[in-house]
């Protein structure tokens, strides 16, 4: 007689062999708009992501643009807008995105190691070190953080992403 075997069920395992993983939302440029609504404009043309002079833009799946910020920052130009043809992008008048840097406890200061590329990168002078112990560590100034990406590219620990932050933490561009 064969013993039953004890199975621990884990939903997520079962939710990848489905393909229903759930993704990391994609980094759309600058003034997109709201994701459902962006993926229902947006032809997948490459306009926009021919028309940004520092590169940051890519096609994404379905041949959707992602900003990818490991590439460079946006320096907010508004040539995607421009160039799109499909309304998929709201006026650049308006606040470009809700994005802010956020940095991960495996930032080398955490280890006790100096570093200050973060800060070097940002033109906006949005992270700081303040003085609180042998190393300092970083902190974001969420208003002054524009969430362009110069801090992600320059970060050698790869500890900066940027995530959505509420509208009014925002800093204006």
């Amino acid at each position: 007689m064969v013993a039953a075997a004890t199975c621990r069920h884990d939903p997520r395992r079962r939710a990848l062999l489905r393909g229903r993983v759930r993704a990391e939302p994609a980094l759309r440029p600058p003034w997109a708009l709201e994701e459902s609504a962006f993926v229902d404009a947006c032809i997948g043309c490459q306009a926009c992501v021919e028309a940004c002079p520092e590169a940051v833009l890519s096609p994404g799946a379905g041949q959707l643009p992602v900003f990818d910020p490991a590439r460079g920052e946006c320096t907010f130009c508004a040539r995607c807008v421009d160039a799109c043809r499909d309304s998929a992008f709201r006026p650049a008048t308006e606040r470009p995105w809700t994005l802010q840097a956020h940095i991960a406890d495996r930032c080398l200061t955490h280890a006790r190691i100096v570093c200050a590329s973060c800060r070097d990168a940002c033109g906006e002078a949005a992270i700081r070190f303040p003085v609180t112990s042998a190393v300092p560590v970083p902190v974001v100034a969420a208003d002054r953080c524009t969430g362009c990406g110069a801090c992600v590219a320059g970060c050698p620990a790869g500890a900066i992403t940027l995530q959505s932050a509420p509208l009014e933490a925002v800093a204006d561009v």
